[in-house]
C-alpha cells in the first residue's frame, strides 16, 4: 500500500509527464517538404531559434526559415508537389504550410521572402485553392493563378549574389500562368512573359516585356530546371 504522501508524489509526477506530452504535441510542426537538391551550405531555423544544417533529403517544416549561403542554389519540394528553388544568399520563411489531399478546405501555403531570389512552381494546393497561396515581401504580396514565377527582392544592404544592375525592391517575372501583386497602391496583374518591378509597399508596379537584368541560373547538375538570364 502507498501512503498518502506517496500517492500525492505519484500524482504530481503523472501531471508533469502529461503536461510535457501536451507541450511536445503543441510544438510539433507539420513536415512541409524535403530538400531535393542543394549545391552548397543551407540551413533551417525553427520558430524557437534552433538551427539545423540541410542537405539533400532533409525535411523542412511549417514555420522554418530557410537560408542559402553565397553560391548555394537549392530546390525544396513540398508535399503537394509544389517547388521553391532558391538562389544563393536567399532567406525565405515558411509562415504556414498545411496540406492534406483529402481535406482541401484546410489548405494553406504562406511564405515570406525576406531577401534574395526564388522560382516558385505551383503544386496541387495552388491548383485547387489558388486563394490559399501567398508569397509576401516587404514591397508586396503575390498571389497565383496556376503559375511558375520568379522573384528577386533586394534590400540594398549587402545583397549576396544579386543580379547585377537591379534596383532595391521587388523584381518579378511570370514564366507560365499569372500572378497578382497587392500592396498599398492597389492590386495589379502580371501575365505569362511579363516582368515587373515594385519599389516599395506604397509604389505602383512597373510592367515590362523584356528582362531588366534578373538572373536565375542553377548549376547544370540541377537538370532541366527553368533558368532566367538577362
Amino acid at each position: 500500500m502507498f501512503s498518502s504522501s506517496e500517492h500525492t508524489g505519484m500524482r504530481r509526477i503523472l501531471v508533469i509527464f502529461l503536461l510535457a506530452l501536451g507541450v511536445g504535441g503543441a510544438q510539433a510542426a507539420q513536415v512541409a517538404g524535403v530538400v531535393v537538391q542543394v549545391s552548397g551550405p543551407m540551413t533551417a531555423r525553427s520558430p524557437a531559434g534552433a538551427v539545423k544544417v540541410l542537405q539533400a533529403k532533409s525535411e523542412v517544416e511549417s514555420g522554418d526559415t530557410l537560408v542559402t549561403a553565397a553560391g548555394a542554389y537549392a530546390v525544396v519540394r513540398f508535399i503537394d508537389n509544389s517547388e521553391l528553388a532558391l538562389k544563393p544568399g536567399t532567406t525565405v520563411r515558411i509562415d504556414q504550410f498545411a496540406f492534406d489531399e483529402a481535406r482541401p478546405e484546410a489548405d494553406r501555403a504562406a511564405y515570406t521572402l525576406v531577401k534574395g531570389g526564388l522560382r516558385s512552381i505551383t503544386g496541387l494546393l495552388g491548383k485547387r485553392n489558388k486563394d490559399r497561396f501567398a508569397m509576401k515581401t516587404a514591397s508586396a504580396t503575390i498571389g497565383i493563378r496556376g503559375t511558375t514565377f520568379f522573384l528577386e527582392y533586394l534590400t540594398g544592404k549587402g545583397d549576396l549574389d544579386a543580379s547585377p544592375g537591379l534596383e532595391p525592391g521587388l523584381h518579378v517575372h511570370v514564366s507560365t500562368g499569372g500572378i497578382s501583386i497587392v500592396n498599398g497602391a492597389g492590386e495589379f496583374r502580371y501575365d505569362s512573359g511579363q516582368f515587373g518591378y515594385i519599389k516599395d509597399d506604397r509604389t505602383r508596379p512597373v510592367k515590362m516585356f523584356t528582362n531588366p537584368g534578373m538572373r536565375f541560373a542553377p548549376p547544370t547538375s540541377f537538370g532541366d530546371a527553368d533558368t532566367l538570364t538577362p
